[in-house]
């Protein structure tokens, strides 16, 4: 059989690999600490299923200092108090933009700050997962020697999973890395002519599209937690029928918290879905998440609404596009719409986006036969 449609692979039957790999997301677009924020939830909710204590994350964040809000806080601490063997957080820099000519001693400190914890906590065999989130400018500024950075990062524990995001990741970080995606950022001109606001498209070859989506997703719920009736969020997923996905429990402790908050939906059947073996259970389960989706839209009940892997449900023809733009052009203004997947062809609603990064893969450990892992890659 010839394969030339793009499928999901199911979660429920996929083996998994133990040694743990060096992630880079780096780039101009949008995405790169959001799918890191969706591996901290995937992270989390395989621990919640899991007995012992070893699904632990450190969420280290540079630059982001306790000074201002984030979106996503909310979310963060709700998770820290339900499951507080799961989840460590820590802060550091000052909350604002600076360029190298504005580094100050302050800004060298935090860095170091910040840096000794990491090393820490990559000793410690404490933790599953190390996000450092916003080293790569940290990098780029100086404020850290590169070559320790390296060499602390290269003889890391065999199993420990660590994610390092940000602009301009330099070479040397690049050179060790497992995995690299880097953002492109496109513009469309048509969504600014028309006035269009709140649709972000992730797509592209590369890692970091859904979890991009589940990033955005929590810092929606955060807000939502921190403001409440200020946001509802709908998490709505094609393709990704049956179980296994880790994301699910975390979601679902959250749920259960804060029932008003979030709701999540998955359609499709266990199984992938090829252009050459479609089957009629494809395209109803994919009109049946369209119906859901589309009711949520123009329902205005929803602020931040995630379409995970609508590109390729569209590209396998499963959905016409037609009733997708009609449904997006006539969004409430105050809706968030974040629809995710690779496409061959992109379709039309792609010129009504106000944000689109392409996730391209340099780098990526599948393609050198490493198995995917639970409660990273699904």
């Amino acid at each position: 059989m010839t394969r030339n449609g793009i499928g999901i692979r199911t979660a429920s039957v996929l083996s998994q690999r133990v040694t743990g790999q060096i992630h880079v997301y780096d780039g101009l677009g949008k995405g790169k600490s959001q799918a890191a924020l969706g591996v901290v939830l995937r992270s989390i909710g395989l621990g919640i299923n899991t007995p012992n204590n070893y699904n632990r994350v450190l969420l280290l964040r540079f630059l982001k200092g306790p000074e201002r809000d984030y979106d996503e806080d909310g979310a963060i601490a709700a998770l820290q108090s339900g499951f507080p063997h799961l989840i460590d957080q820590v802060r550091t820099g000052r909350a604002e933009f600076f360029s190298s000519e504005q580094v100050t001693s302050f800004d060298r400190q935090e860095a170091a700050r910040g840096w000794d914890v990491a090393k820490g906590a990559i000793a410690s065999g404490l933790y599953s997962v190390v996000v450092l989130d916003e080293i790569n400018p940290v990098l780029d500024l100086g404020l850290l020697d590169i070559d320790e950075v390296v060499r602390v990062l290269k003889s890391k524990p065999h199993d420990l999973e660590i994610i390092a995001t940000g602009r301009a990741a330099p070479q040397k970080l690049l050179d060790i890395s497992d995995l690299h995606s880097e953002m492109k950022p496109h513009h469309h001109e048509s969504a600014l002519l028309q006035g269009i606001d709140g649709i972000e498209i992730y797509t592209g070859a590369g890692k970091g599209k859904s979890t991009s989506a589940l990033g955005k997703a929590l810092q929606a719920i955060g807000r939502g937690i921190n403001h409440p009736g200020s946001t509802r969020v709908l998490i709505m997923q094609w393709l990704k029928g049956g179980s296994g996905y880790t994301e699910d429990a975390a979601i679902a402790a959250l749920q259960q918290s804060y029932p008003e908050v979030v709701d999540h939906q998955r359609c499709g059947r266990d199984a992938i879905v090829w252009r050459n073996s479609r089957q009629e259970l494809d395209y109803v389960e994919a009109e049946r998440g369209w119906e859901i989706a589309k009711t949520a839209i123009a329902s205005g009940l929803y602020k931040t609404i995630i379409l995970d892997e609508l590109n390729p449900t569209v590209d396998l023809e499963l959905l016409p596009v037609e009733p997708i733009v009609q449904a997006l052009l006539r969004k409430p203004r105050d809706t968030e719409i974040i629809i995710t997947g690779r496409c061959q062809n992109q379709p039309a609603y792609f010129d009504l986006a106000t944000v689109h990064s392409e996730v391209y893969c340099h780098k990526h450990y599948a393609n050198q036969g490493v198995e995917l892992k639970r409660g990273v890659d699904f």
